[in-house]
């Protein structure tokens, strides 16, 4: 699938501020699952300087810096992306689907960050281990059943809820409230795979719906590492495996580092600023022998 994303931020401040080092998710993944054919942003006012950094998690990162005072900060950015489909996680194993619990020296060592717990102590949250317990009894230690065994338990008990400001709240938290947005669900599947020695990160993009909403908004998932498989993507709110009609901005271990935008201003005290935003797909069909094409150069 191509799909041309448009997707605008505007922040508006009540008096003229002074805007301190910004950092920018919003360039999509090129690589794996995904192309990415185009990449236009815009940003007003315009910086005094930018630097492009590769993150840790291998996503394109921007940071921005800017001279003088505004009451206004703009971003625009335009991408053309396809994707496909990965291959079904079935084939990917020979026969030999890992159980569960995964031991922990079995795994690349790159991959130990994404076992860590969010405790201080870098311990699991009691709540989440319970229910990553059940997940587990229910699918005989299979990885695929006890990945969709956890979604559903989540989708019984977390009810989805649109929350637009504001982290990604702990997996106990969630669970306790017993609802929660896109991202709430992803950080709690992100834990549960933990607490079973499978590697899970957070993951932010865009969710191509059909039919289109008259609004878009930025959606959230968990990426998982399957061993035999690699990195997957499994979207708890939906109750599904990832496919081709997601598209990845950016992951990481730690929410927070995969935000659109995240930046400082300082201006005169209790100065107040508001966000907008609007988000625009427009599908397009491949024509059969580019689609051979990208299969083939995957």
């Amino acid at each position: 699938m191509r799909a041309h994303i448009f997707h605008r931020l505007t922040y508006q401040y009540e008096d003229p501020v002074t805007l301190g080092e910004h950092r920018l998710c919003l360039k999509p993944r090129g690589q794996g699952f995904q192309r990415l054919l185009d990449h236009q942003l815009m940003v007003l006012p315009e910086p005094s300087q930018q630097r492009e950094l590769l993150a840790a998690s291998g996503d394109e990162i921007l940071r921005l810096n800017f001279f003088g005072s505004t009451d206004r900060l703009c971003f625009e950015a335009r991408s053309c992306v396809e994707t496909r489909p990965a291959p079904p996680l079935e084939i990917c194993f020979n026969g030999l689907e890992p159980s569960l619990p995964y031991p922990r020296g079995q795994l690349n060592q790159d991959l130990l960050g994404a076992l860590e717990g969010w405790l201080p102590n870098g311990q699991h949250e009691p709540a989440a281990i319970d229910l990553t317990q059940e997940a587990l009894m229910g699918s005989n230690q299979q990885t695929l059943a006890f990945l969709m065994q956890l979604i559903g338990l989540i989708q019984d008990r977390v009810k989805y809820t649109q929350r637009h400001l504001g982290p990604a709240w702990p997996a106990g938290r969630t669970l306790r409230e017993r609802i929660g947005s896109c991202r709430d669900l992803a950080m709690l599947m992100v834990t549960c795979c933990r607490v079973v020695g499978l590697p899970a990160r957070f993951v932010s993009g865009y969710q191509l719906l059909d039919p289109a909403p008259e609004h878009y908004d930025l959606h959230a998932w968990a990426e998982v590492y399957v061993p035999g498989a690699g990195w997957r993507g499994f979207d708890p709110s939906a109750g599904s495996e990832v496919n081709e009609r997601y598209v990845v901005l950016a992951t990481s271990s730690k929410a927070a580092l995969t935000a659109a935008v995240s930046g400082t201003f300082s201006g005169p005290p209790q100065t107040e600023s508001e966000l907008s935003w609007r988000i625009s797909v427009q599908e397009e069909q491949i024509p059969a022998k580019a689609a051979n094409a990208l299969i083939q150069a995957a």
